[in-house]
């Protein structure tokens, strides 16, 4: 398992180097999950869950710990649907993340200290952060495609 670093090294590591992340689209029959963050930044707006890839952690390994953190789910990963760098407003220095299409598997949707409102939408949000809107924007507009082949 990769270790989790303390909050000020994670700090000072970030704002020396890019920071590499997942941001997970959960998707099944309701929709997508989306998490209302109770974290800065972007506190209060609707997310796509997702952090950090820790050294050591492949992939799937950040998506498992995440989503089980996050959402009390274990996925299966579907697609990987695009990369997104994000401004340093709504997020940690300069992060770059890899956004993945996975349906839930097992466990029960439920949140987390970073989110506890979590909920499936059909549509986005008023509220969501600018660069997820964007994301979210192209997985709706692909979803009738989405759903034909996976």
């Amino acid at each position: 398992m990769a270790k989790k670093i303390s909050t000020k090294l994670f700090y000072k590591i970030y704002s020396l180097v890019p920071r590499l992340c997942v941001d997970i689209i959960v998707k099944d029959k309701s929709g997508v999950v989306l998490s209302k963050r109770d974290i800065p930044p972007c506190k209060g707006m609707w997310h796509i869950p997702g952090g950090t890839i820790r050294y050591g952690e492949n992939i799937e390994q950040a998506i498992d710990r995440i989503t089980k953190y996050e959402m009390g789910l274990k996925v299966k990963i579907v697609k990987l649907l695009g990369v997104r760098e994000y401004n340093k407003k709504s997020t940690i220095g300069q992060t770059i993340s890899m956004v993945y299409l996975c349906k839930p598997v097992s466990g029960k949707l439920r949140g987390s200290k970073d989110g506890r409102d979590l909920r499936y939408f059909n549509k986005i949000p008023n509220n969501t952060i600018k660069e997820q809107k964007e994301m979210l924007y192209y997985y709706f507009k692909m979803k009738w495609f989405l759903d034909l082949i996976y």
